[in-house]
């Protein structure tokens, strides 16, 4: 235990606390005193139990206060994280269903491309069968009928 000297309201005082705790102690009592003589300077010397009382209540006043804010802005996070949450799921989900649609449109156009490379093997089929018909029936009429 370490013993740290504190001044309040013009008195010393010798108060122990945990080792590595001193200067906290001394930040807390001189916030402490400060509040003491700004009531004392406001109210006049109403004696010292008051207004050591009255101090007490206005620094734990300011203690609920910040600790009702700070739980209204975990609150706040909550549900902000919440949405968070929502929304990472919706694009998630949305990237899914694109994925999904981007792989159908590709197999979609896989099958068009084999359609396509099919469609072109038997138009150049017909077309040569259609040369070839063509070239012979070239070829019977000129035999039949001599060229003038």
């Amino acid at each position: 235990m370490a013993n740290v000297n504190i001044n309040f309201n013009g008195k010393d005082y010798l108060l122990s606390c945990d080792n590595g705790q001193e200067e906290h102690l001394i930040e807390l009592a001189e916030y402490l005193n400060k509040k003491f003589k700004e009531l004392k300077s406001e109210l006049g010397n109403i004696g010292e139990s008051k207004l050591l009382l009255i101090s007490s209540i206005k620094i734990i006043d300011e203690y609920y206060e910040t600790k009702k804010s700070i739980d209204k802005k975990k609150e706040e996070f909550n549900i902000l994280s919440n949405r968070f949450k929502e929304l990472k799921s919706l694009v998630l989900e949305y990237k899914e269903n694109k994925d999904k649609e981007i792989d159908k449109l590709s197999s979609d156009l896989n099958s068009f491309k084999k359609m396509v490379d099919q469609n072109k093997i038997e138009y150049e089929s017909m077309l040569d069968k259609a040369t070839q018909s063509i070239e012979e029936f070239i070829e019977k009429s000129s035999q039949n009928k001599p060229l003038q």
